[in-house]
């Protein structure tokens, strides 16, 4: 992030722009909507400029700009079109101390401004740092399209309120009252004209001083492989809601970052032979937040029920006497799956798919090998890039043929989704050489539609590809 989007206060004060045509006025079109004193230098200003100026909605100054003309302004537009003027003005800026546009020059520019939704006094701004112009302006369209006309006036009215609402507790008894104002109550009211907005507000008020504090209440969510897009509208509903997030290592930073700022976040991340959080801290944390109260989520990678300790955590919630909900996730073997093109079953192939862990609290996990080397027994192996040699001397040991197809899918469904083509036969040393760094899911018996072509595959070591 380049441009750190900020909302700048312009309320008296000066906004200078020098320039008199078609692209002074796309920037005093936005301008003229806040309450700042703005100037403009002009030797030929464009008619609807000089009628603003007769308007008073800004001043006119019938000349280029000169030296000290930007003194105590807060910004300042060149927009002259012409690179040599728009040059010279904005050094003059820069000389006079105020921050400097130079429309559609990014790289001399020290800010931008972005593509605004208004529904005053809501405001949303949309950048791309220069970069897709059409794309912000699209996802303000989109914007528009959604939210009500109305919106601001409800916003106007709600914060004329906020006083009075202070007299319900700090955190979350205050945020379930203006969700249900702005999402329920207040659209209802304003529909019936402004004026049933205020006693509409006051009715909620006193509904929610007699409403009992909300009581702790812990919800197992399914994140997901990572790709925030593939979040059930459930699990997104309870992350935004969510006092408490207490999440796993291989959550997605871009599923953290829909969490709200104010939220608890706290790390219990676990790693296989490696540095843990004990699953009895775990179950404490979940406790102590939920006892206080708290909206917990206990966020896991892929879907909750599917190898996350959830029963251990969900004995821990319901000894301590808390309520509790699950929220399923697409658990990785699926979206794995899906990203190769594949099904986990197919008629005439297999009528059963096995999950199966490489490891678990003893080491390496053990399983019915002898049924697993049968042809056409596909098995999604979670958390099986540490045991692939454990794995491939079972299957050998127990008479799979070594031709099978062995398929590694790493950051299933993330930007750096990568897909190792094996065989169990060259599975390892193949696997313990690609470098997997990120959650991989290996297949056993499956192995990429060839249609998928654009998948891109980890090259396989030298010594693996002699072997073949």
């Amino acid at each position: 992030m380049n441009h750190f989007p900020i909302f700048l206060n312009t309320s008296g004060r000066r906004i200078v722009l020098s320039g008199g045509g078609d692209a002074a006025l796309a920037k005093l079109r936005l301008l003229l909507k806040t309450t700042a004193n703005v100037t403009v230098f002009s030797p030929d200003a464009d008619d609807q400029i000089k009628a603003w100026s007769e308007a008073r909605k800004l001043t006119l100054i019938d000349r280029a700009m000169e030296p000290g003309d930007t003194l105590c302004a807060a910004l300042f537009y060149a927009a002259d079109e012409e690179a040599t003027e728009d040059k010279r003005t904005a050094a003059i800026a820069h000389a006079d101390g105020a921050l400097v546009n130079i429309v559609d020059n990014l790289a001399d520019s020290q800010f931008i401004t972005p593509a605004i939704v208004d529904r005053d006094p809501v405001t949303i701004a949309i950048g791309t740092e220069g970069a897709a112009p059409v794309l912000a302006r699209a996802i303000k369209a989109d914007l528009e399209e959604k939210l009500p006309t109305g919106l601001g006036t409800l916003a106007a009215i709600g914060k004329a309120f906020r006083k009075a609402a202070d007299a319900l507790p700090f955190g979350r008894p205050r945020r379930d009252f203006w969700r249900d104002y702005y999402f329920n109550a207040g659209p209802k009211a304003i529909a019936s004209g402004i004026e049933a907005v205020q006693p509409a507000l006051d009715t909620l008020l006193a509904d929610h001083l007699m409403k009992d504090t909300r009581k702790g209440h812990v919800a197992f969510v399914g994140a997901g492989p990572g790709d925030p897009e593939l979040l059930t509208l459930k699990a997104r509903k309870a992350i935004d809601e969510a006092d408490v997030v207490i999440y796993d290592r291989l959550i997605s930073p871009e599923i953290l970052e829909l969490t709200r700022r104010e939220a608890t976040m706290i790390d219990v991340g676990k790693e296989a032979f490696g540095p843990s959080t004990p699953q009895e801290t775990i179950n404490a944390l979940i406790v102590e937040h939920g006892a206080k109260g708290a909206q917990v989520v206990r966020l896991k990678s892929g879907d909750a029920t599917v190898f996350g300790r959830l029963d251990e955590e969900i004995d821990a919630v319901t000894a301590a006497g808390l309520d509790w909900h699950i929220v399923p996730g697409i658990t990785s073997a699926s979206a794995a799956v899906a990203s190769i093109g594949q099904s986990l079953t197919k008629r005439g192939r297999n009528t059963s798919v096995r999950f199966l862990t490489g490891h678990d609290m003893k080491g390496f996990a053990d399983h019915d090998w002898r049924a697993l080397a049968n042809p056409g027994e596909v098995a999604a192996v979670y958390m099986g890039k540490k045991s692939a040699r454990f794995i491939q001397g079972r299957l050998l040991m127990h008479g799979i043929d070594p031709a099978t197809p062995v398929t590694v899918i790493e950051n299933a469904s993330r930007a750096e989704q990568r897909v190792l083509s094996t065989t169990v036969a060259e599975m390892e040393p193949t696997i313990s050489q690609a470098g997997l760094n990120g959650p991989a899911l290996t297949f056993i018996d499956l192995a990429p539609r060839s249609a998928m072509a654009a998948i891109p595959e980890i090259p396989m070591p030298v010594q693996a590809q002699e072997a073949r």
